[in-house]
């Protein structure tokens, strides 16, 4: 992929509208896709970036209700619940042979980008960020790291490398996979208990971590072994460990979800999970426990 690209960002909230004005900045040429409202903001003042990472800025940016012309590669930023609508963005044959990369939280959204674009060009991918849209074209970004971990199993391994070298030259951290199963399981195996704790008990990972710790557990080792049932492999240590080494204030994005009244990705997460432990005979009592609960409040 060359220097400058023409990226496409479907859905120009928290980690799009990140990804895009990072891009922005370094000369690339950015098309966020969004509705008719968001659009005309973007248009007028651009995306504005506040981040202990990155520094304050205000990056210029392209926007449309929908893809017309060629890009080089289409990043997927919009929430699970809206993937659908959103979708209609990003007509296949404008596409065409570009990647389209799925930044969404859960494992099976790729099947269903698979049924509607170019299976060699579906390029999975996890990102490990804590950034907020306040406002339409404001970004809070709070974490001090921005990793991107890129897969794909049937994408040509030159196109993934020159992806990440974009996403790279905007300033985040990238690592091109091997393993698209073990890239998606590995995050949710640390979302999962993260999201459906904070969310059910209404309190950050702090309090999450000490006043629930064996429910943390339990979750943790019935995530890893259905990671481990779907062929990805699992270390529960592991992510005890990064859960104690996160600020005890950080809230997960369901978390923030449920606090602002908006839809959860309760099934993307949750749902996912117990239906990859139903086809594998993985008893998860914790984690049906929680779903069900969160379910019973109207999530």
């Amino acid at each position: 992929m060359k220097h400058p690209s023409t990226v496409a960002v479907l859905g120009p909230g928290g980690t799009g509208g990140l990804l895009a004005a990072l891009l922005s900045r370094s000369g690339h040429h950015v098309i966020c896709l969004a509705q008719e409202a968001t659009v005309g903001v973007l248009r007028r003042t651009g995306i504005t970036v506040r981040s202990p990472q990155f520094g304050d800025f205000t990056a210029a940016v392209d926007a449309d209700t929908a893809l017309r012309v060629p890009v080089d590669a289409c990043l997927v930023t919009v929430k699970h619940t809206a993937l659908d609508a959103a979708l209609t963005r990003v007509p296949p044959a404008v596409l065409g042979d570009a990647p389209i990369v799925p930044l969404l939280n859960g494992v099976e959204h790729p099947a269903a980008l698979r049924a509607r674009y170019r299976p060699d060009r579906v390029a999975p991918a996890v990102i490990r960020v804590e950034s907020t849209r306040v406002a339409p074209g404001v970004i809070e970004h709070g974490s001090p790291f921005t990793e991107i971990d890129l897969a794909g199993n049937d994408v040509p391994r030159d196109r993934l490398e020159a992806l990440a070298a974009v996403l790279r030259h905007a300033g985040t951290t990238v690592r091109v996979a091997g393993d698209e199963t073990a890239a998606l399981w590995a995050k949710m195996a640390f979302l999962a208990p993260f999201a459906l704790l904070t969310t059910r008990y209404g309190v950050p990972l702090g309090t999450a971590r000490t006043r629930h710790r064996a429910e943390l557990e339990a979750l943790v080792a019935e995530t890893a072994a259905v990671g481990r049932a779907c062929g990805a492999p699992a270390d529960p240590d592991q992510a005890l460990a990064r859960y104690d080494a996160f600020p005890p204030a950080a809230r997960s994005s369901m978390q923030r979800d449920a606090e602002a009244g908006r839809p959860l990705e309760l099934d993307a997460i949750g749902g996912a999970l117990l239906r990859a432990a139903e086809r594998h005979g993985v008893p998860v009592p914790v984690a049906r426990r929680l779903v069900r609960e969160l379910r019973a409040a109207g999530y």
